[in-house]
Formats: structure tokens, sequence, C-alpha cells
């Protein structure tokens, strides 16, 4: 029996960072899901502002309305996790969102956890995430590096670096047991950071695979 095939939507609308996530969702898979990609094209390449990302839920609702015969499930690919609440009232799929997927993975167990990105505009979003979560009393805030966020995401290296230092102040500054890695677009970095720190480092993306797998078998 071939694999459930599953849309990831990347409510960014820049095609390189949905091909990267694929990959990383694919690679995490590992032949369980079949997975797909589609773009956004009404937002901006990389979402960093509360407004962009409140006004991406529209078109990410409509692209998984429109996809929803074709799928099993849906994954929601930008932290923040912008129009999953009405997938989850439109559609009889399944559907998660990275930022949800992996709040709750980092706070398994009752673990204390932060959140490293790059895009302080999206603190208060993010935290609402925590709170509509009830992860609130375990979520230890947002780090973000003071620079420009696209200018950031376009220096892999320089990326890297300013994630590293926000992991740090997640962990030495504000007691976090685990700390995500905020976005979507992240993913590569995400990766590189997890075998540098003791503390868990955790992936956006692998955690909505996981999650939609056990969404996809408690159906079954």
């Amino acid at each position: 029996m071939p694999p459930p095939s599953v849309l990831l939507i990347n409510p960014n609308s820049s095609p390189a960072a949905t091909d990267m996530m694929v990959g990383i969702a694919r690679e995490a898979a590992r032949g369980r899901l079949a997975l797909h990609g589609a773009t956004a094209k009404r937002s901006p390449p990389m979402i960093v502002t509360q407004q962009a990302l409140a006004a991406a839920a529209d078109e990410v609702a409509e692209i998984g309305t429109a996809a929803a015969i074709r799928y099993a499930g849906m994954i929601v690919s930008a932290f923040g996790d912008p129009g999953l609440e009405r997938l989850r009232c439109n559609l009889a799929i399944p559907a998660t969102g990275i930022c949800e997927a992996s709040m709750l993975a980092a706070a398994q167990g009752g673990r204390r956890f932060g959140v490293a990105t790059v895009t302080p505009d999206l603190a208060e979003p993010i935290a609402a995430r925590a709170r509509h979560l009830n992860l609130a009393a375990v979520y230890t805030g947002i780090r973000c590096p003071a620079a420009d966020p696209i200018a950031l995401a376009g220096d892999p290296r320089w990326l890297r670096e300013a994630l590293h230092t926000a992991v740090v102040d997640c962990i030495e500054r504000d007691g976090a047991e685990a700390v995500v890695i905020g976005g979507g677009p992240l993913g590569q970095a995400a990766d590189w950071l997890q075998p540098l720190f003791k503390t868990p480092v955790i992936a956006p993306i692998p955690c909505a695979v996981e999650r939609l797998l056990t969404m996809l078998a408690a159906e079954a």
C-alpha cells in the first residue's frame, strides 16, 4: 500500500523555501508519507510581521481547501500556524502546524521550553500559540538576534551563528529545558544546531511530520 499523500503548505511566497522544507519533511518521514509542497503567492517571501502572518491565513485556507480531495493530511509550515484552525474547520482530513507540533514536543513531560528565532515582531503570535495550546506555564519566551531577519535568512553562516546565540540565551538566561527553532525557513539551521547542545533543540518540521503520522494513525 502506498504511503498517505500529505500537502505541506508554505505560507511564505518562496518556492525555494518550500522545496527545502519538503526535503526536510521527506527525510523525517522516511517513506511513511508522500510529501508534496504548495507555495503561497500573496505573502512576502518571508513572513516577519504580525500583519503578514495574519494575512497569510486566508491563502493557506484557500490552498488547503482547494487541494483537500487529493491528500490524506496537511502541514502548515510557518511558525504561528496561519490558517490552521480554519483548515480544521473546513476539512475532514487531519492538519497540523509546525509551531503547534514543535511546542507540544518541546513541552513533553512538563518540560520548560523557549523559542529561538529571527522574527521579534512575531513574539506575540508565538506566545499566543503557547497559550492556545495550554502551554503558557512552561513557555519561557522568545529570543531573537538583533539583526534584520531577511538579511539573516539570506546568509546561512550568519543565521546559524545568530541562532546559536539565541539558543544559549534561552537555556542560560531563561531556564529553558528545550528550545524550539521557530520557523519553517529556518529548518536547515535547526538541523545544524541540534547536535551542538545537550539540551534538546527542537526542529519544527520533523515534529509536524511525526504529529501528523500520529493523527493519521488515530483515524485508521
